[in-house]
């Protein structure tokens, strides 16, 4: 069964500066068992929430099945993991979550690929291993929550324009 297994709405940006310094240190909080999305907006109290240089990045999401054991997202700076969910074939889909609440509809905008800092916060080899697999950037199309556990997923697939 298709689950949501960590949530981050972080205000802190951690990856700052060059890998070889390492992260900043994680704020208090930043997991979370439900995250409150806003639509076009992003994640309340997330450190892209209404910014406009990320409206089509504001929300990502990984799958449990791209990381290593034990990794999460404190090392991947993702928003969401999942787990049965194969995010990173959805691009240009819409994916809708409920995981109680109601439906929560995310346009699948484009990859979020991984970066060096993976290298530092997960281990040497995880930059060139998460490639192809560093989850999904996302813009929120409705207000709604989302939490950790079962979710019950759609995928909305463009429909093909008629041909002649």
């Amino acid at each position: 069964m298709p689950g949501i297994v960590q949530l981050l709405a972080s205000p802190a940006h951690r990856f700052v500066g060059r890998p070889a310094d390492g992260p900043a240190p994680a704020p208090a909080g930043e997991l979370v068992e439900q995250i409150q999305l806003r639509a076009e907006l992003g994640i309340v109290g997330d450190r892209y929430f209404g910014k406009p240089a990320h409206r089509e990045a504001s929300v990502t999401v990984i799958a449990a099945e791209s990381l290593p054991p034990g990794v999460g997202l404190a090392q991947v700076r993702r928003n969401i993991l999942t787990s049965g969910i194969a995010v990173d074939d959805l691009v240009g889909a819409v994916l809708v979550l409920d995981s109680g609440p109601g439906p929560v509809r995310l346009r699948v905008n484009r990859p979020a690929h991984p970066c060096a800092w993976m290298d530092v916060t997960i281990g040497p080899g995880a930059w060139r291993g998460l490639r192809g697999r560093g989850g999904v950037r996302c813009t929120p199309l409705t207000d709604g929550v989302l939490r950790v556990g079962p979710v019950d997923v759609l995928i909305e697939r463009p429909s093909a324009p008629p041909q002649p």
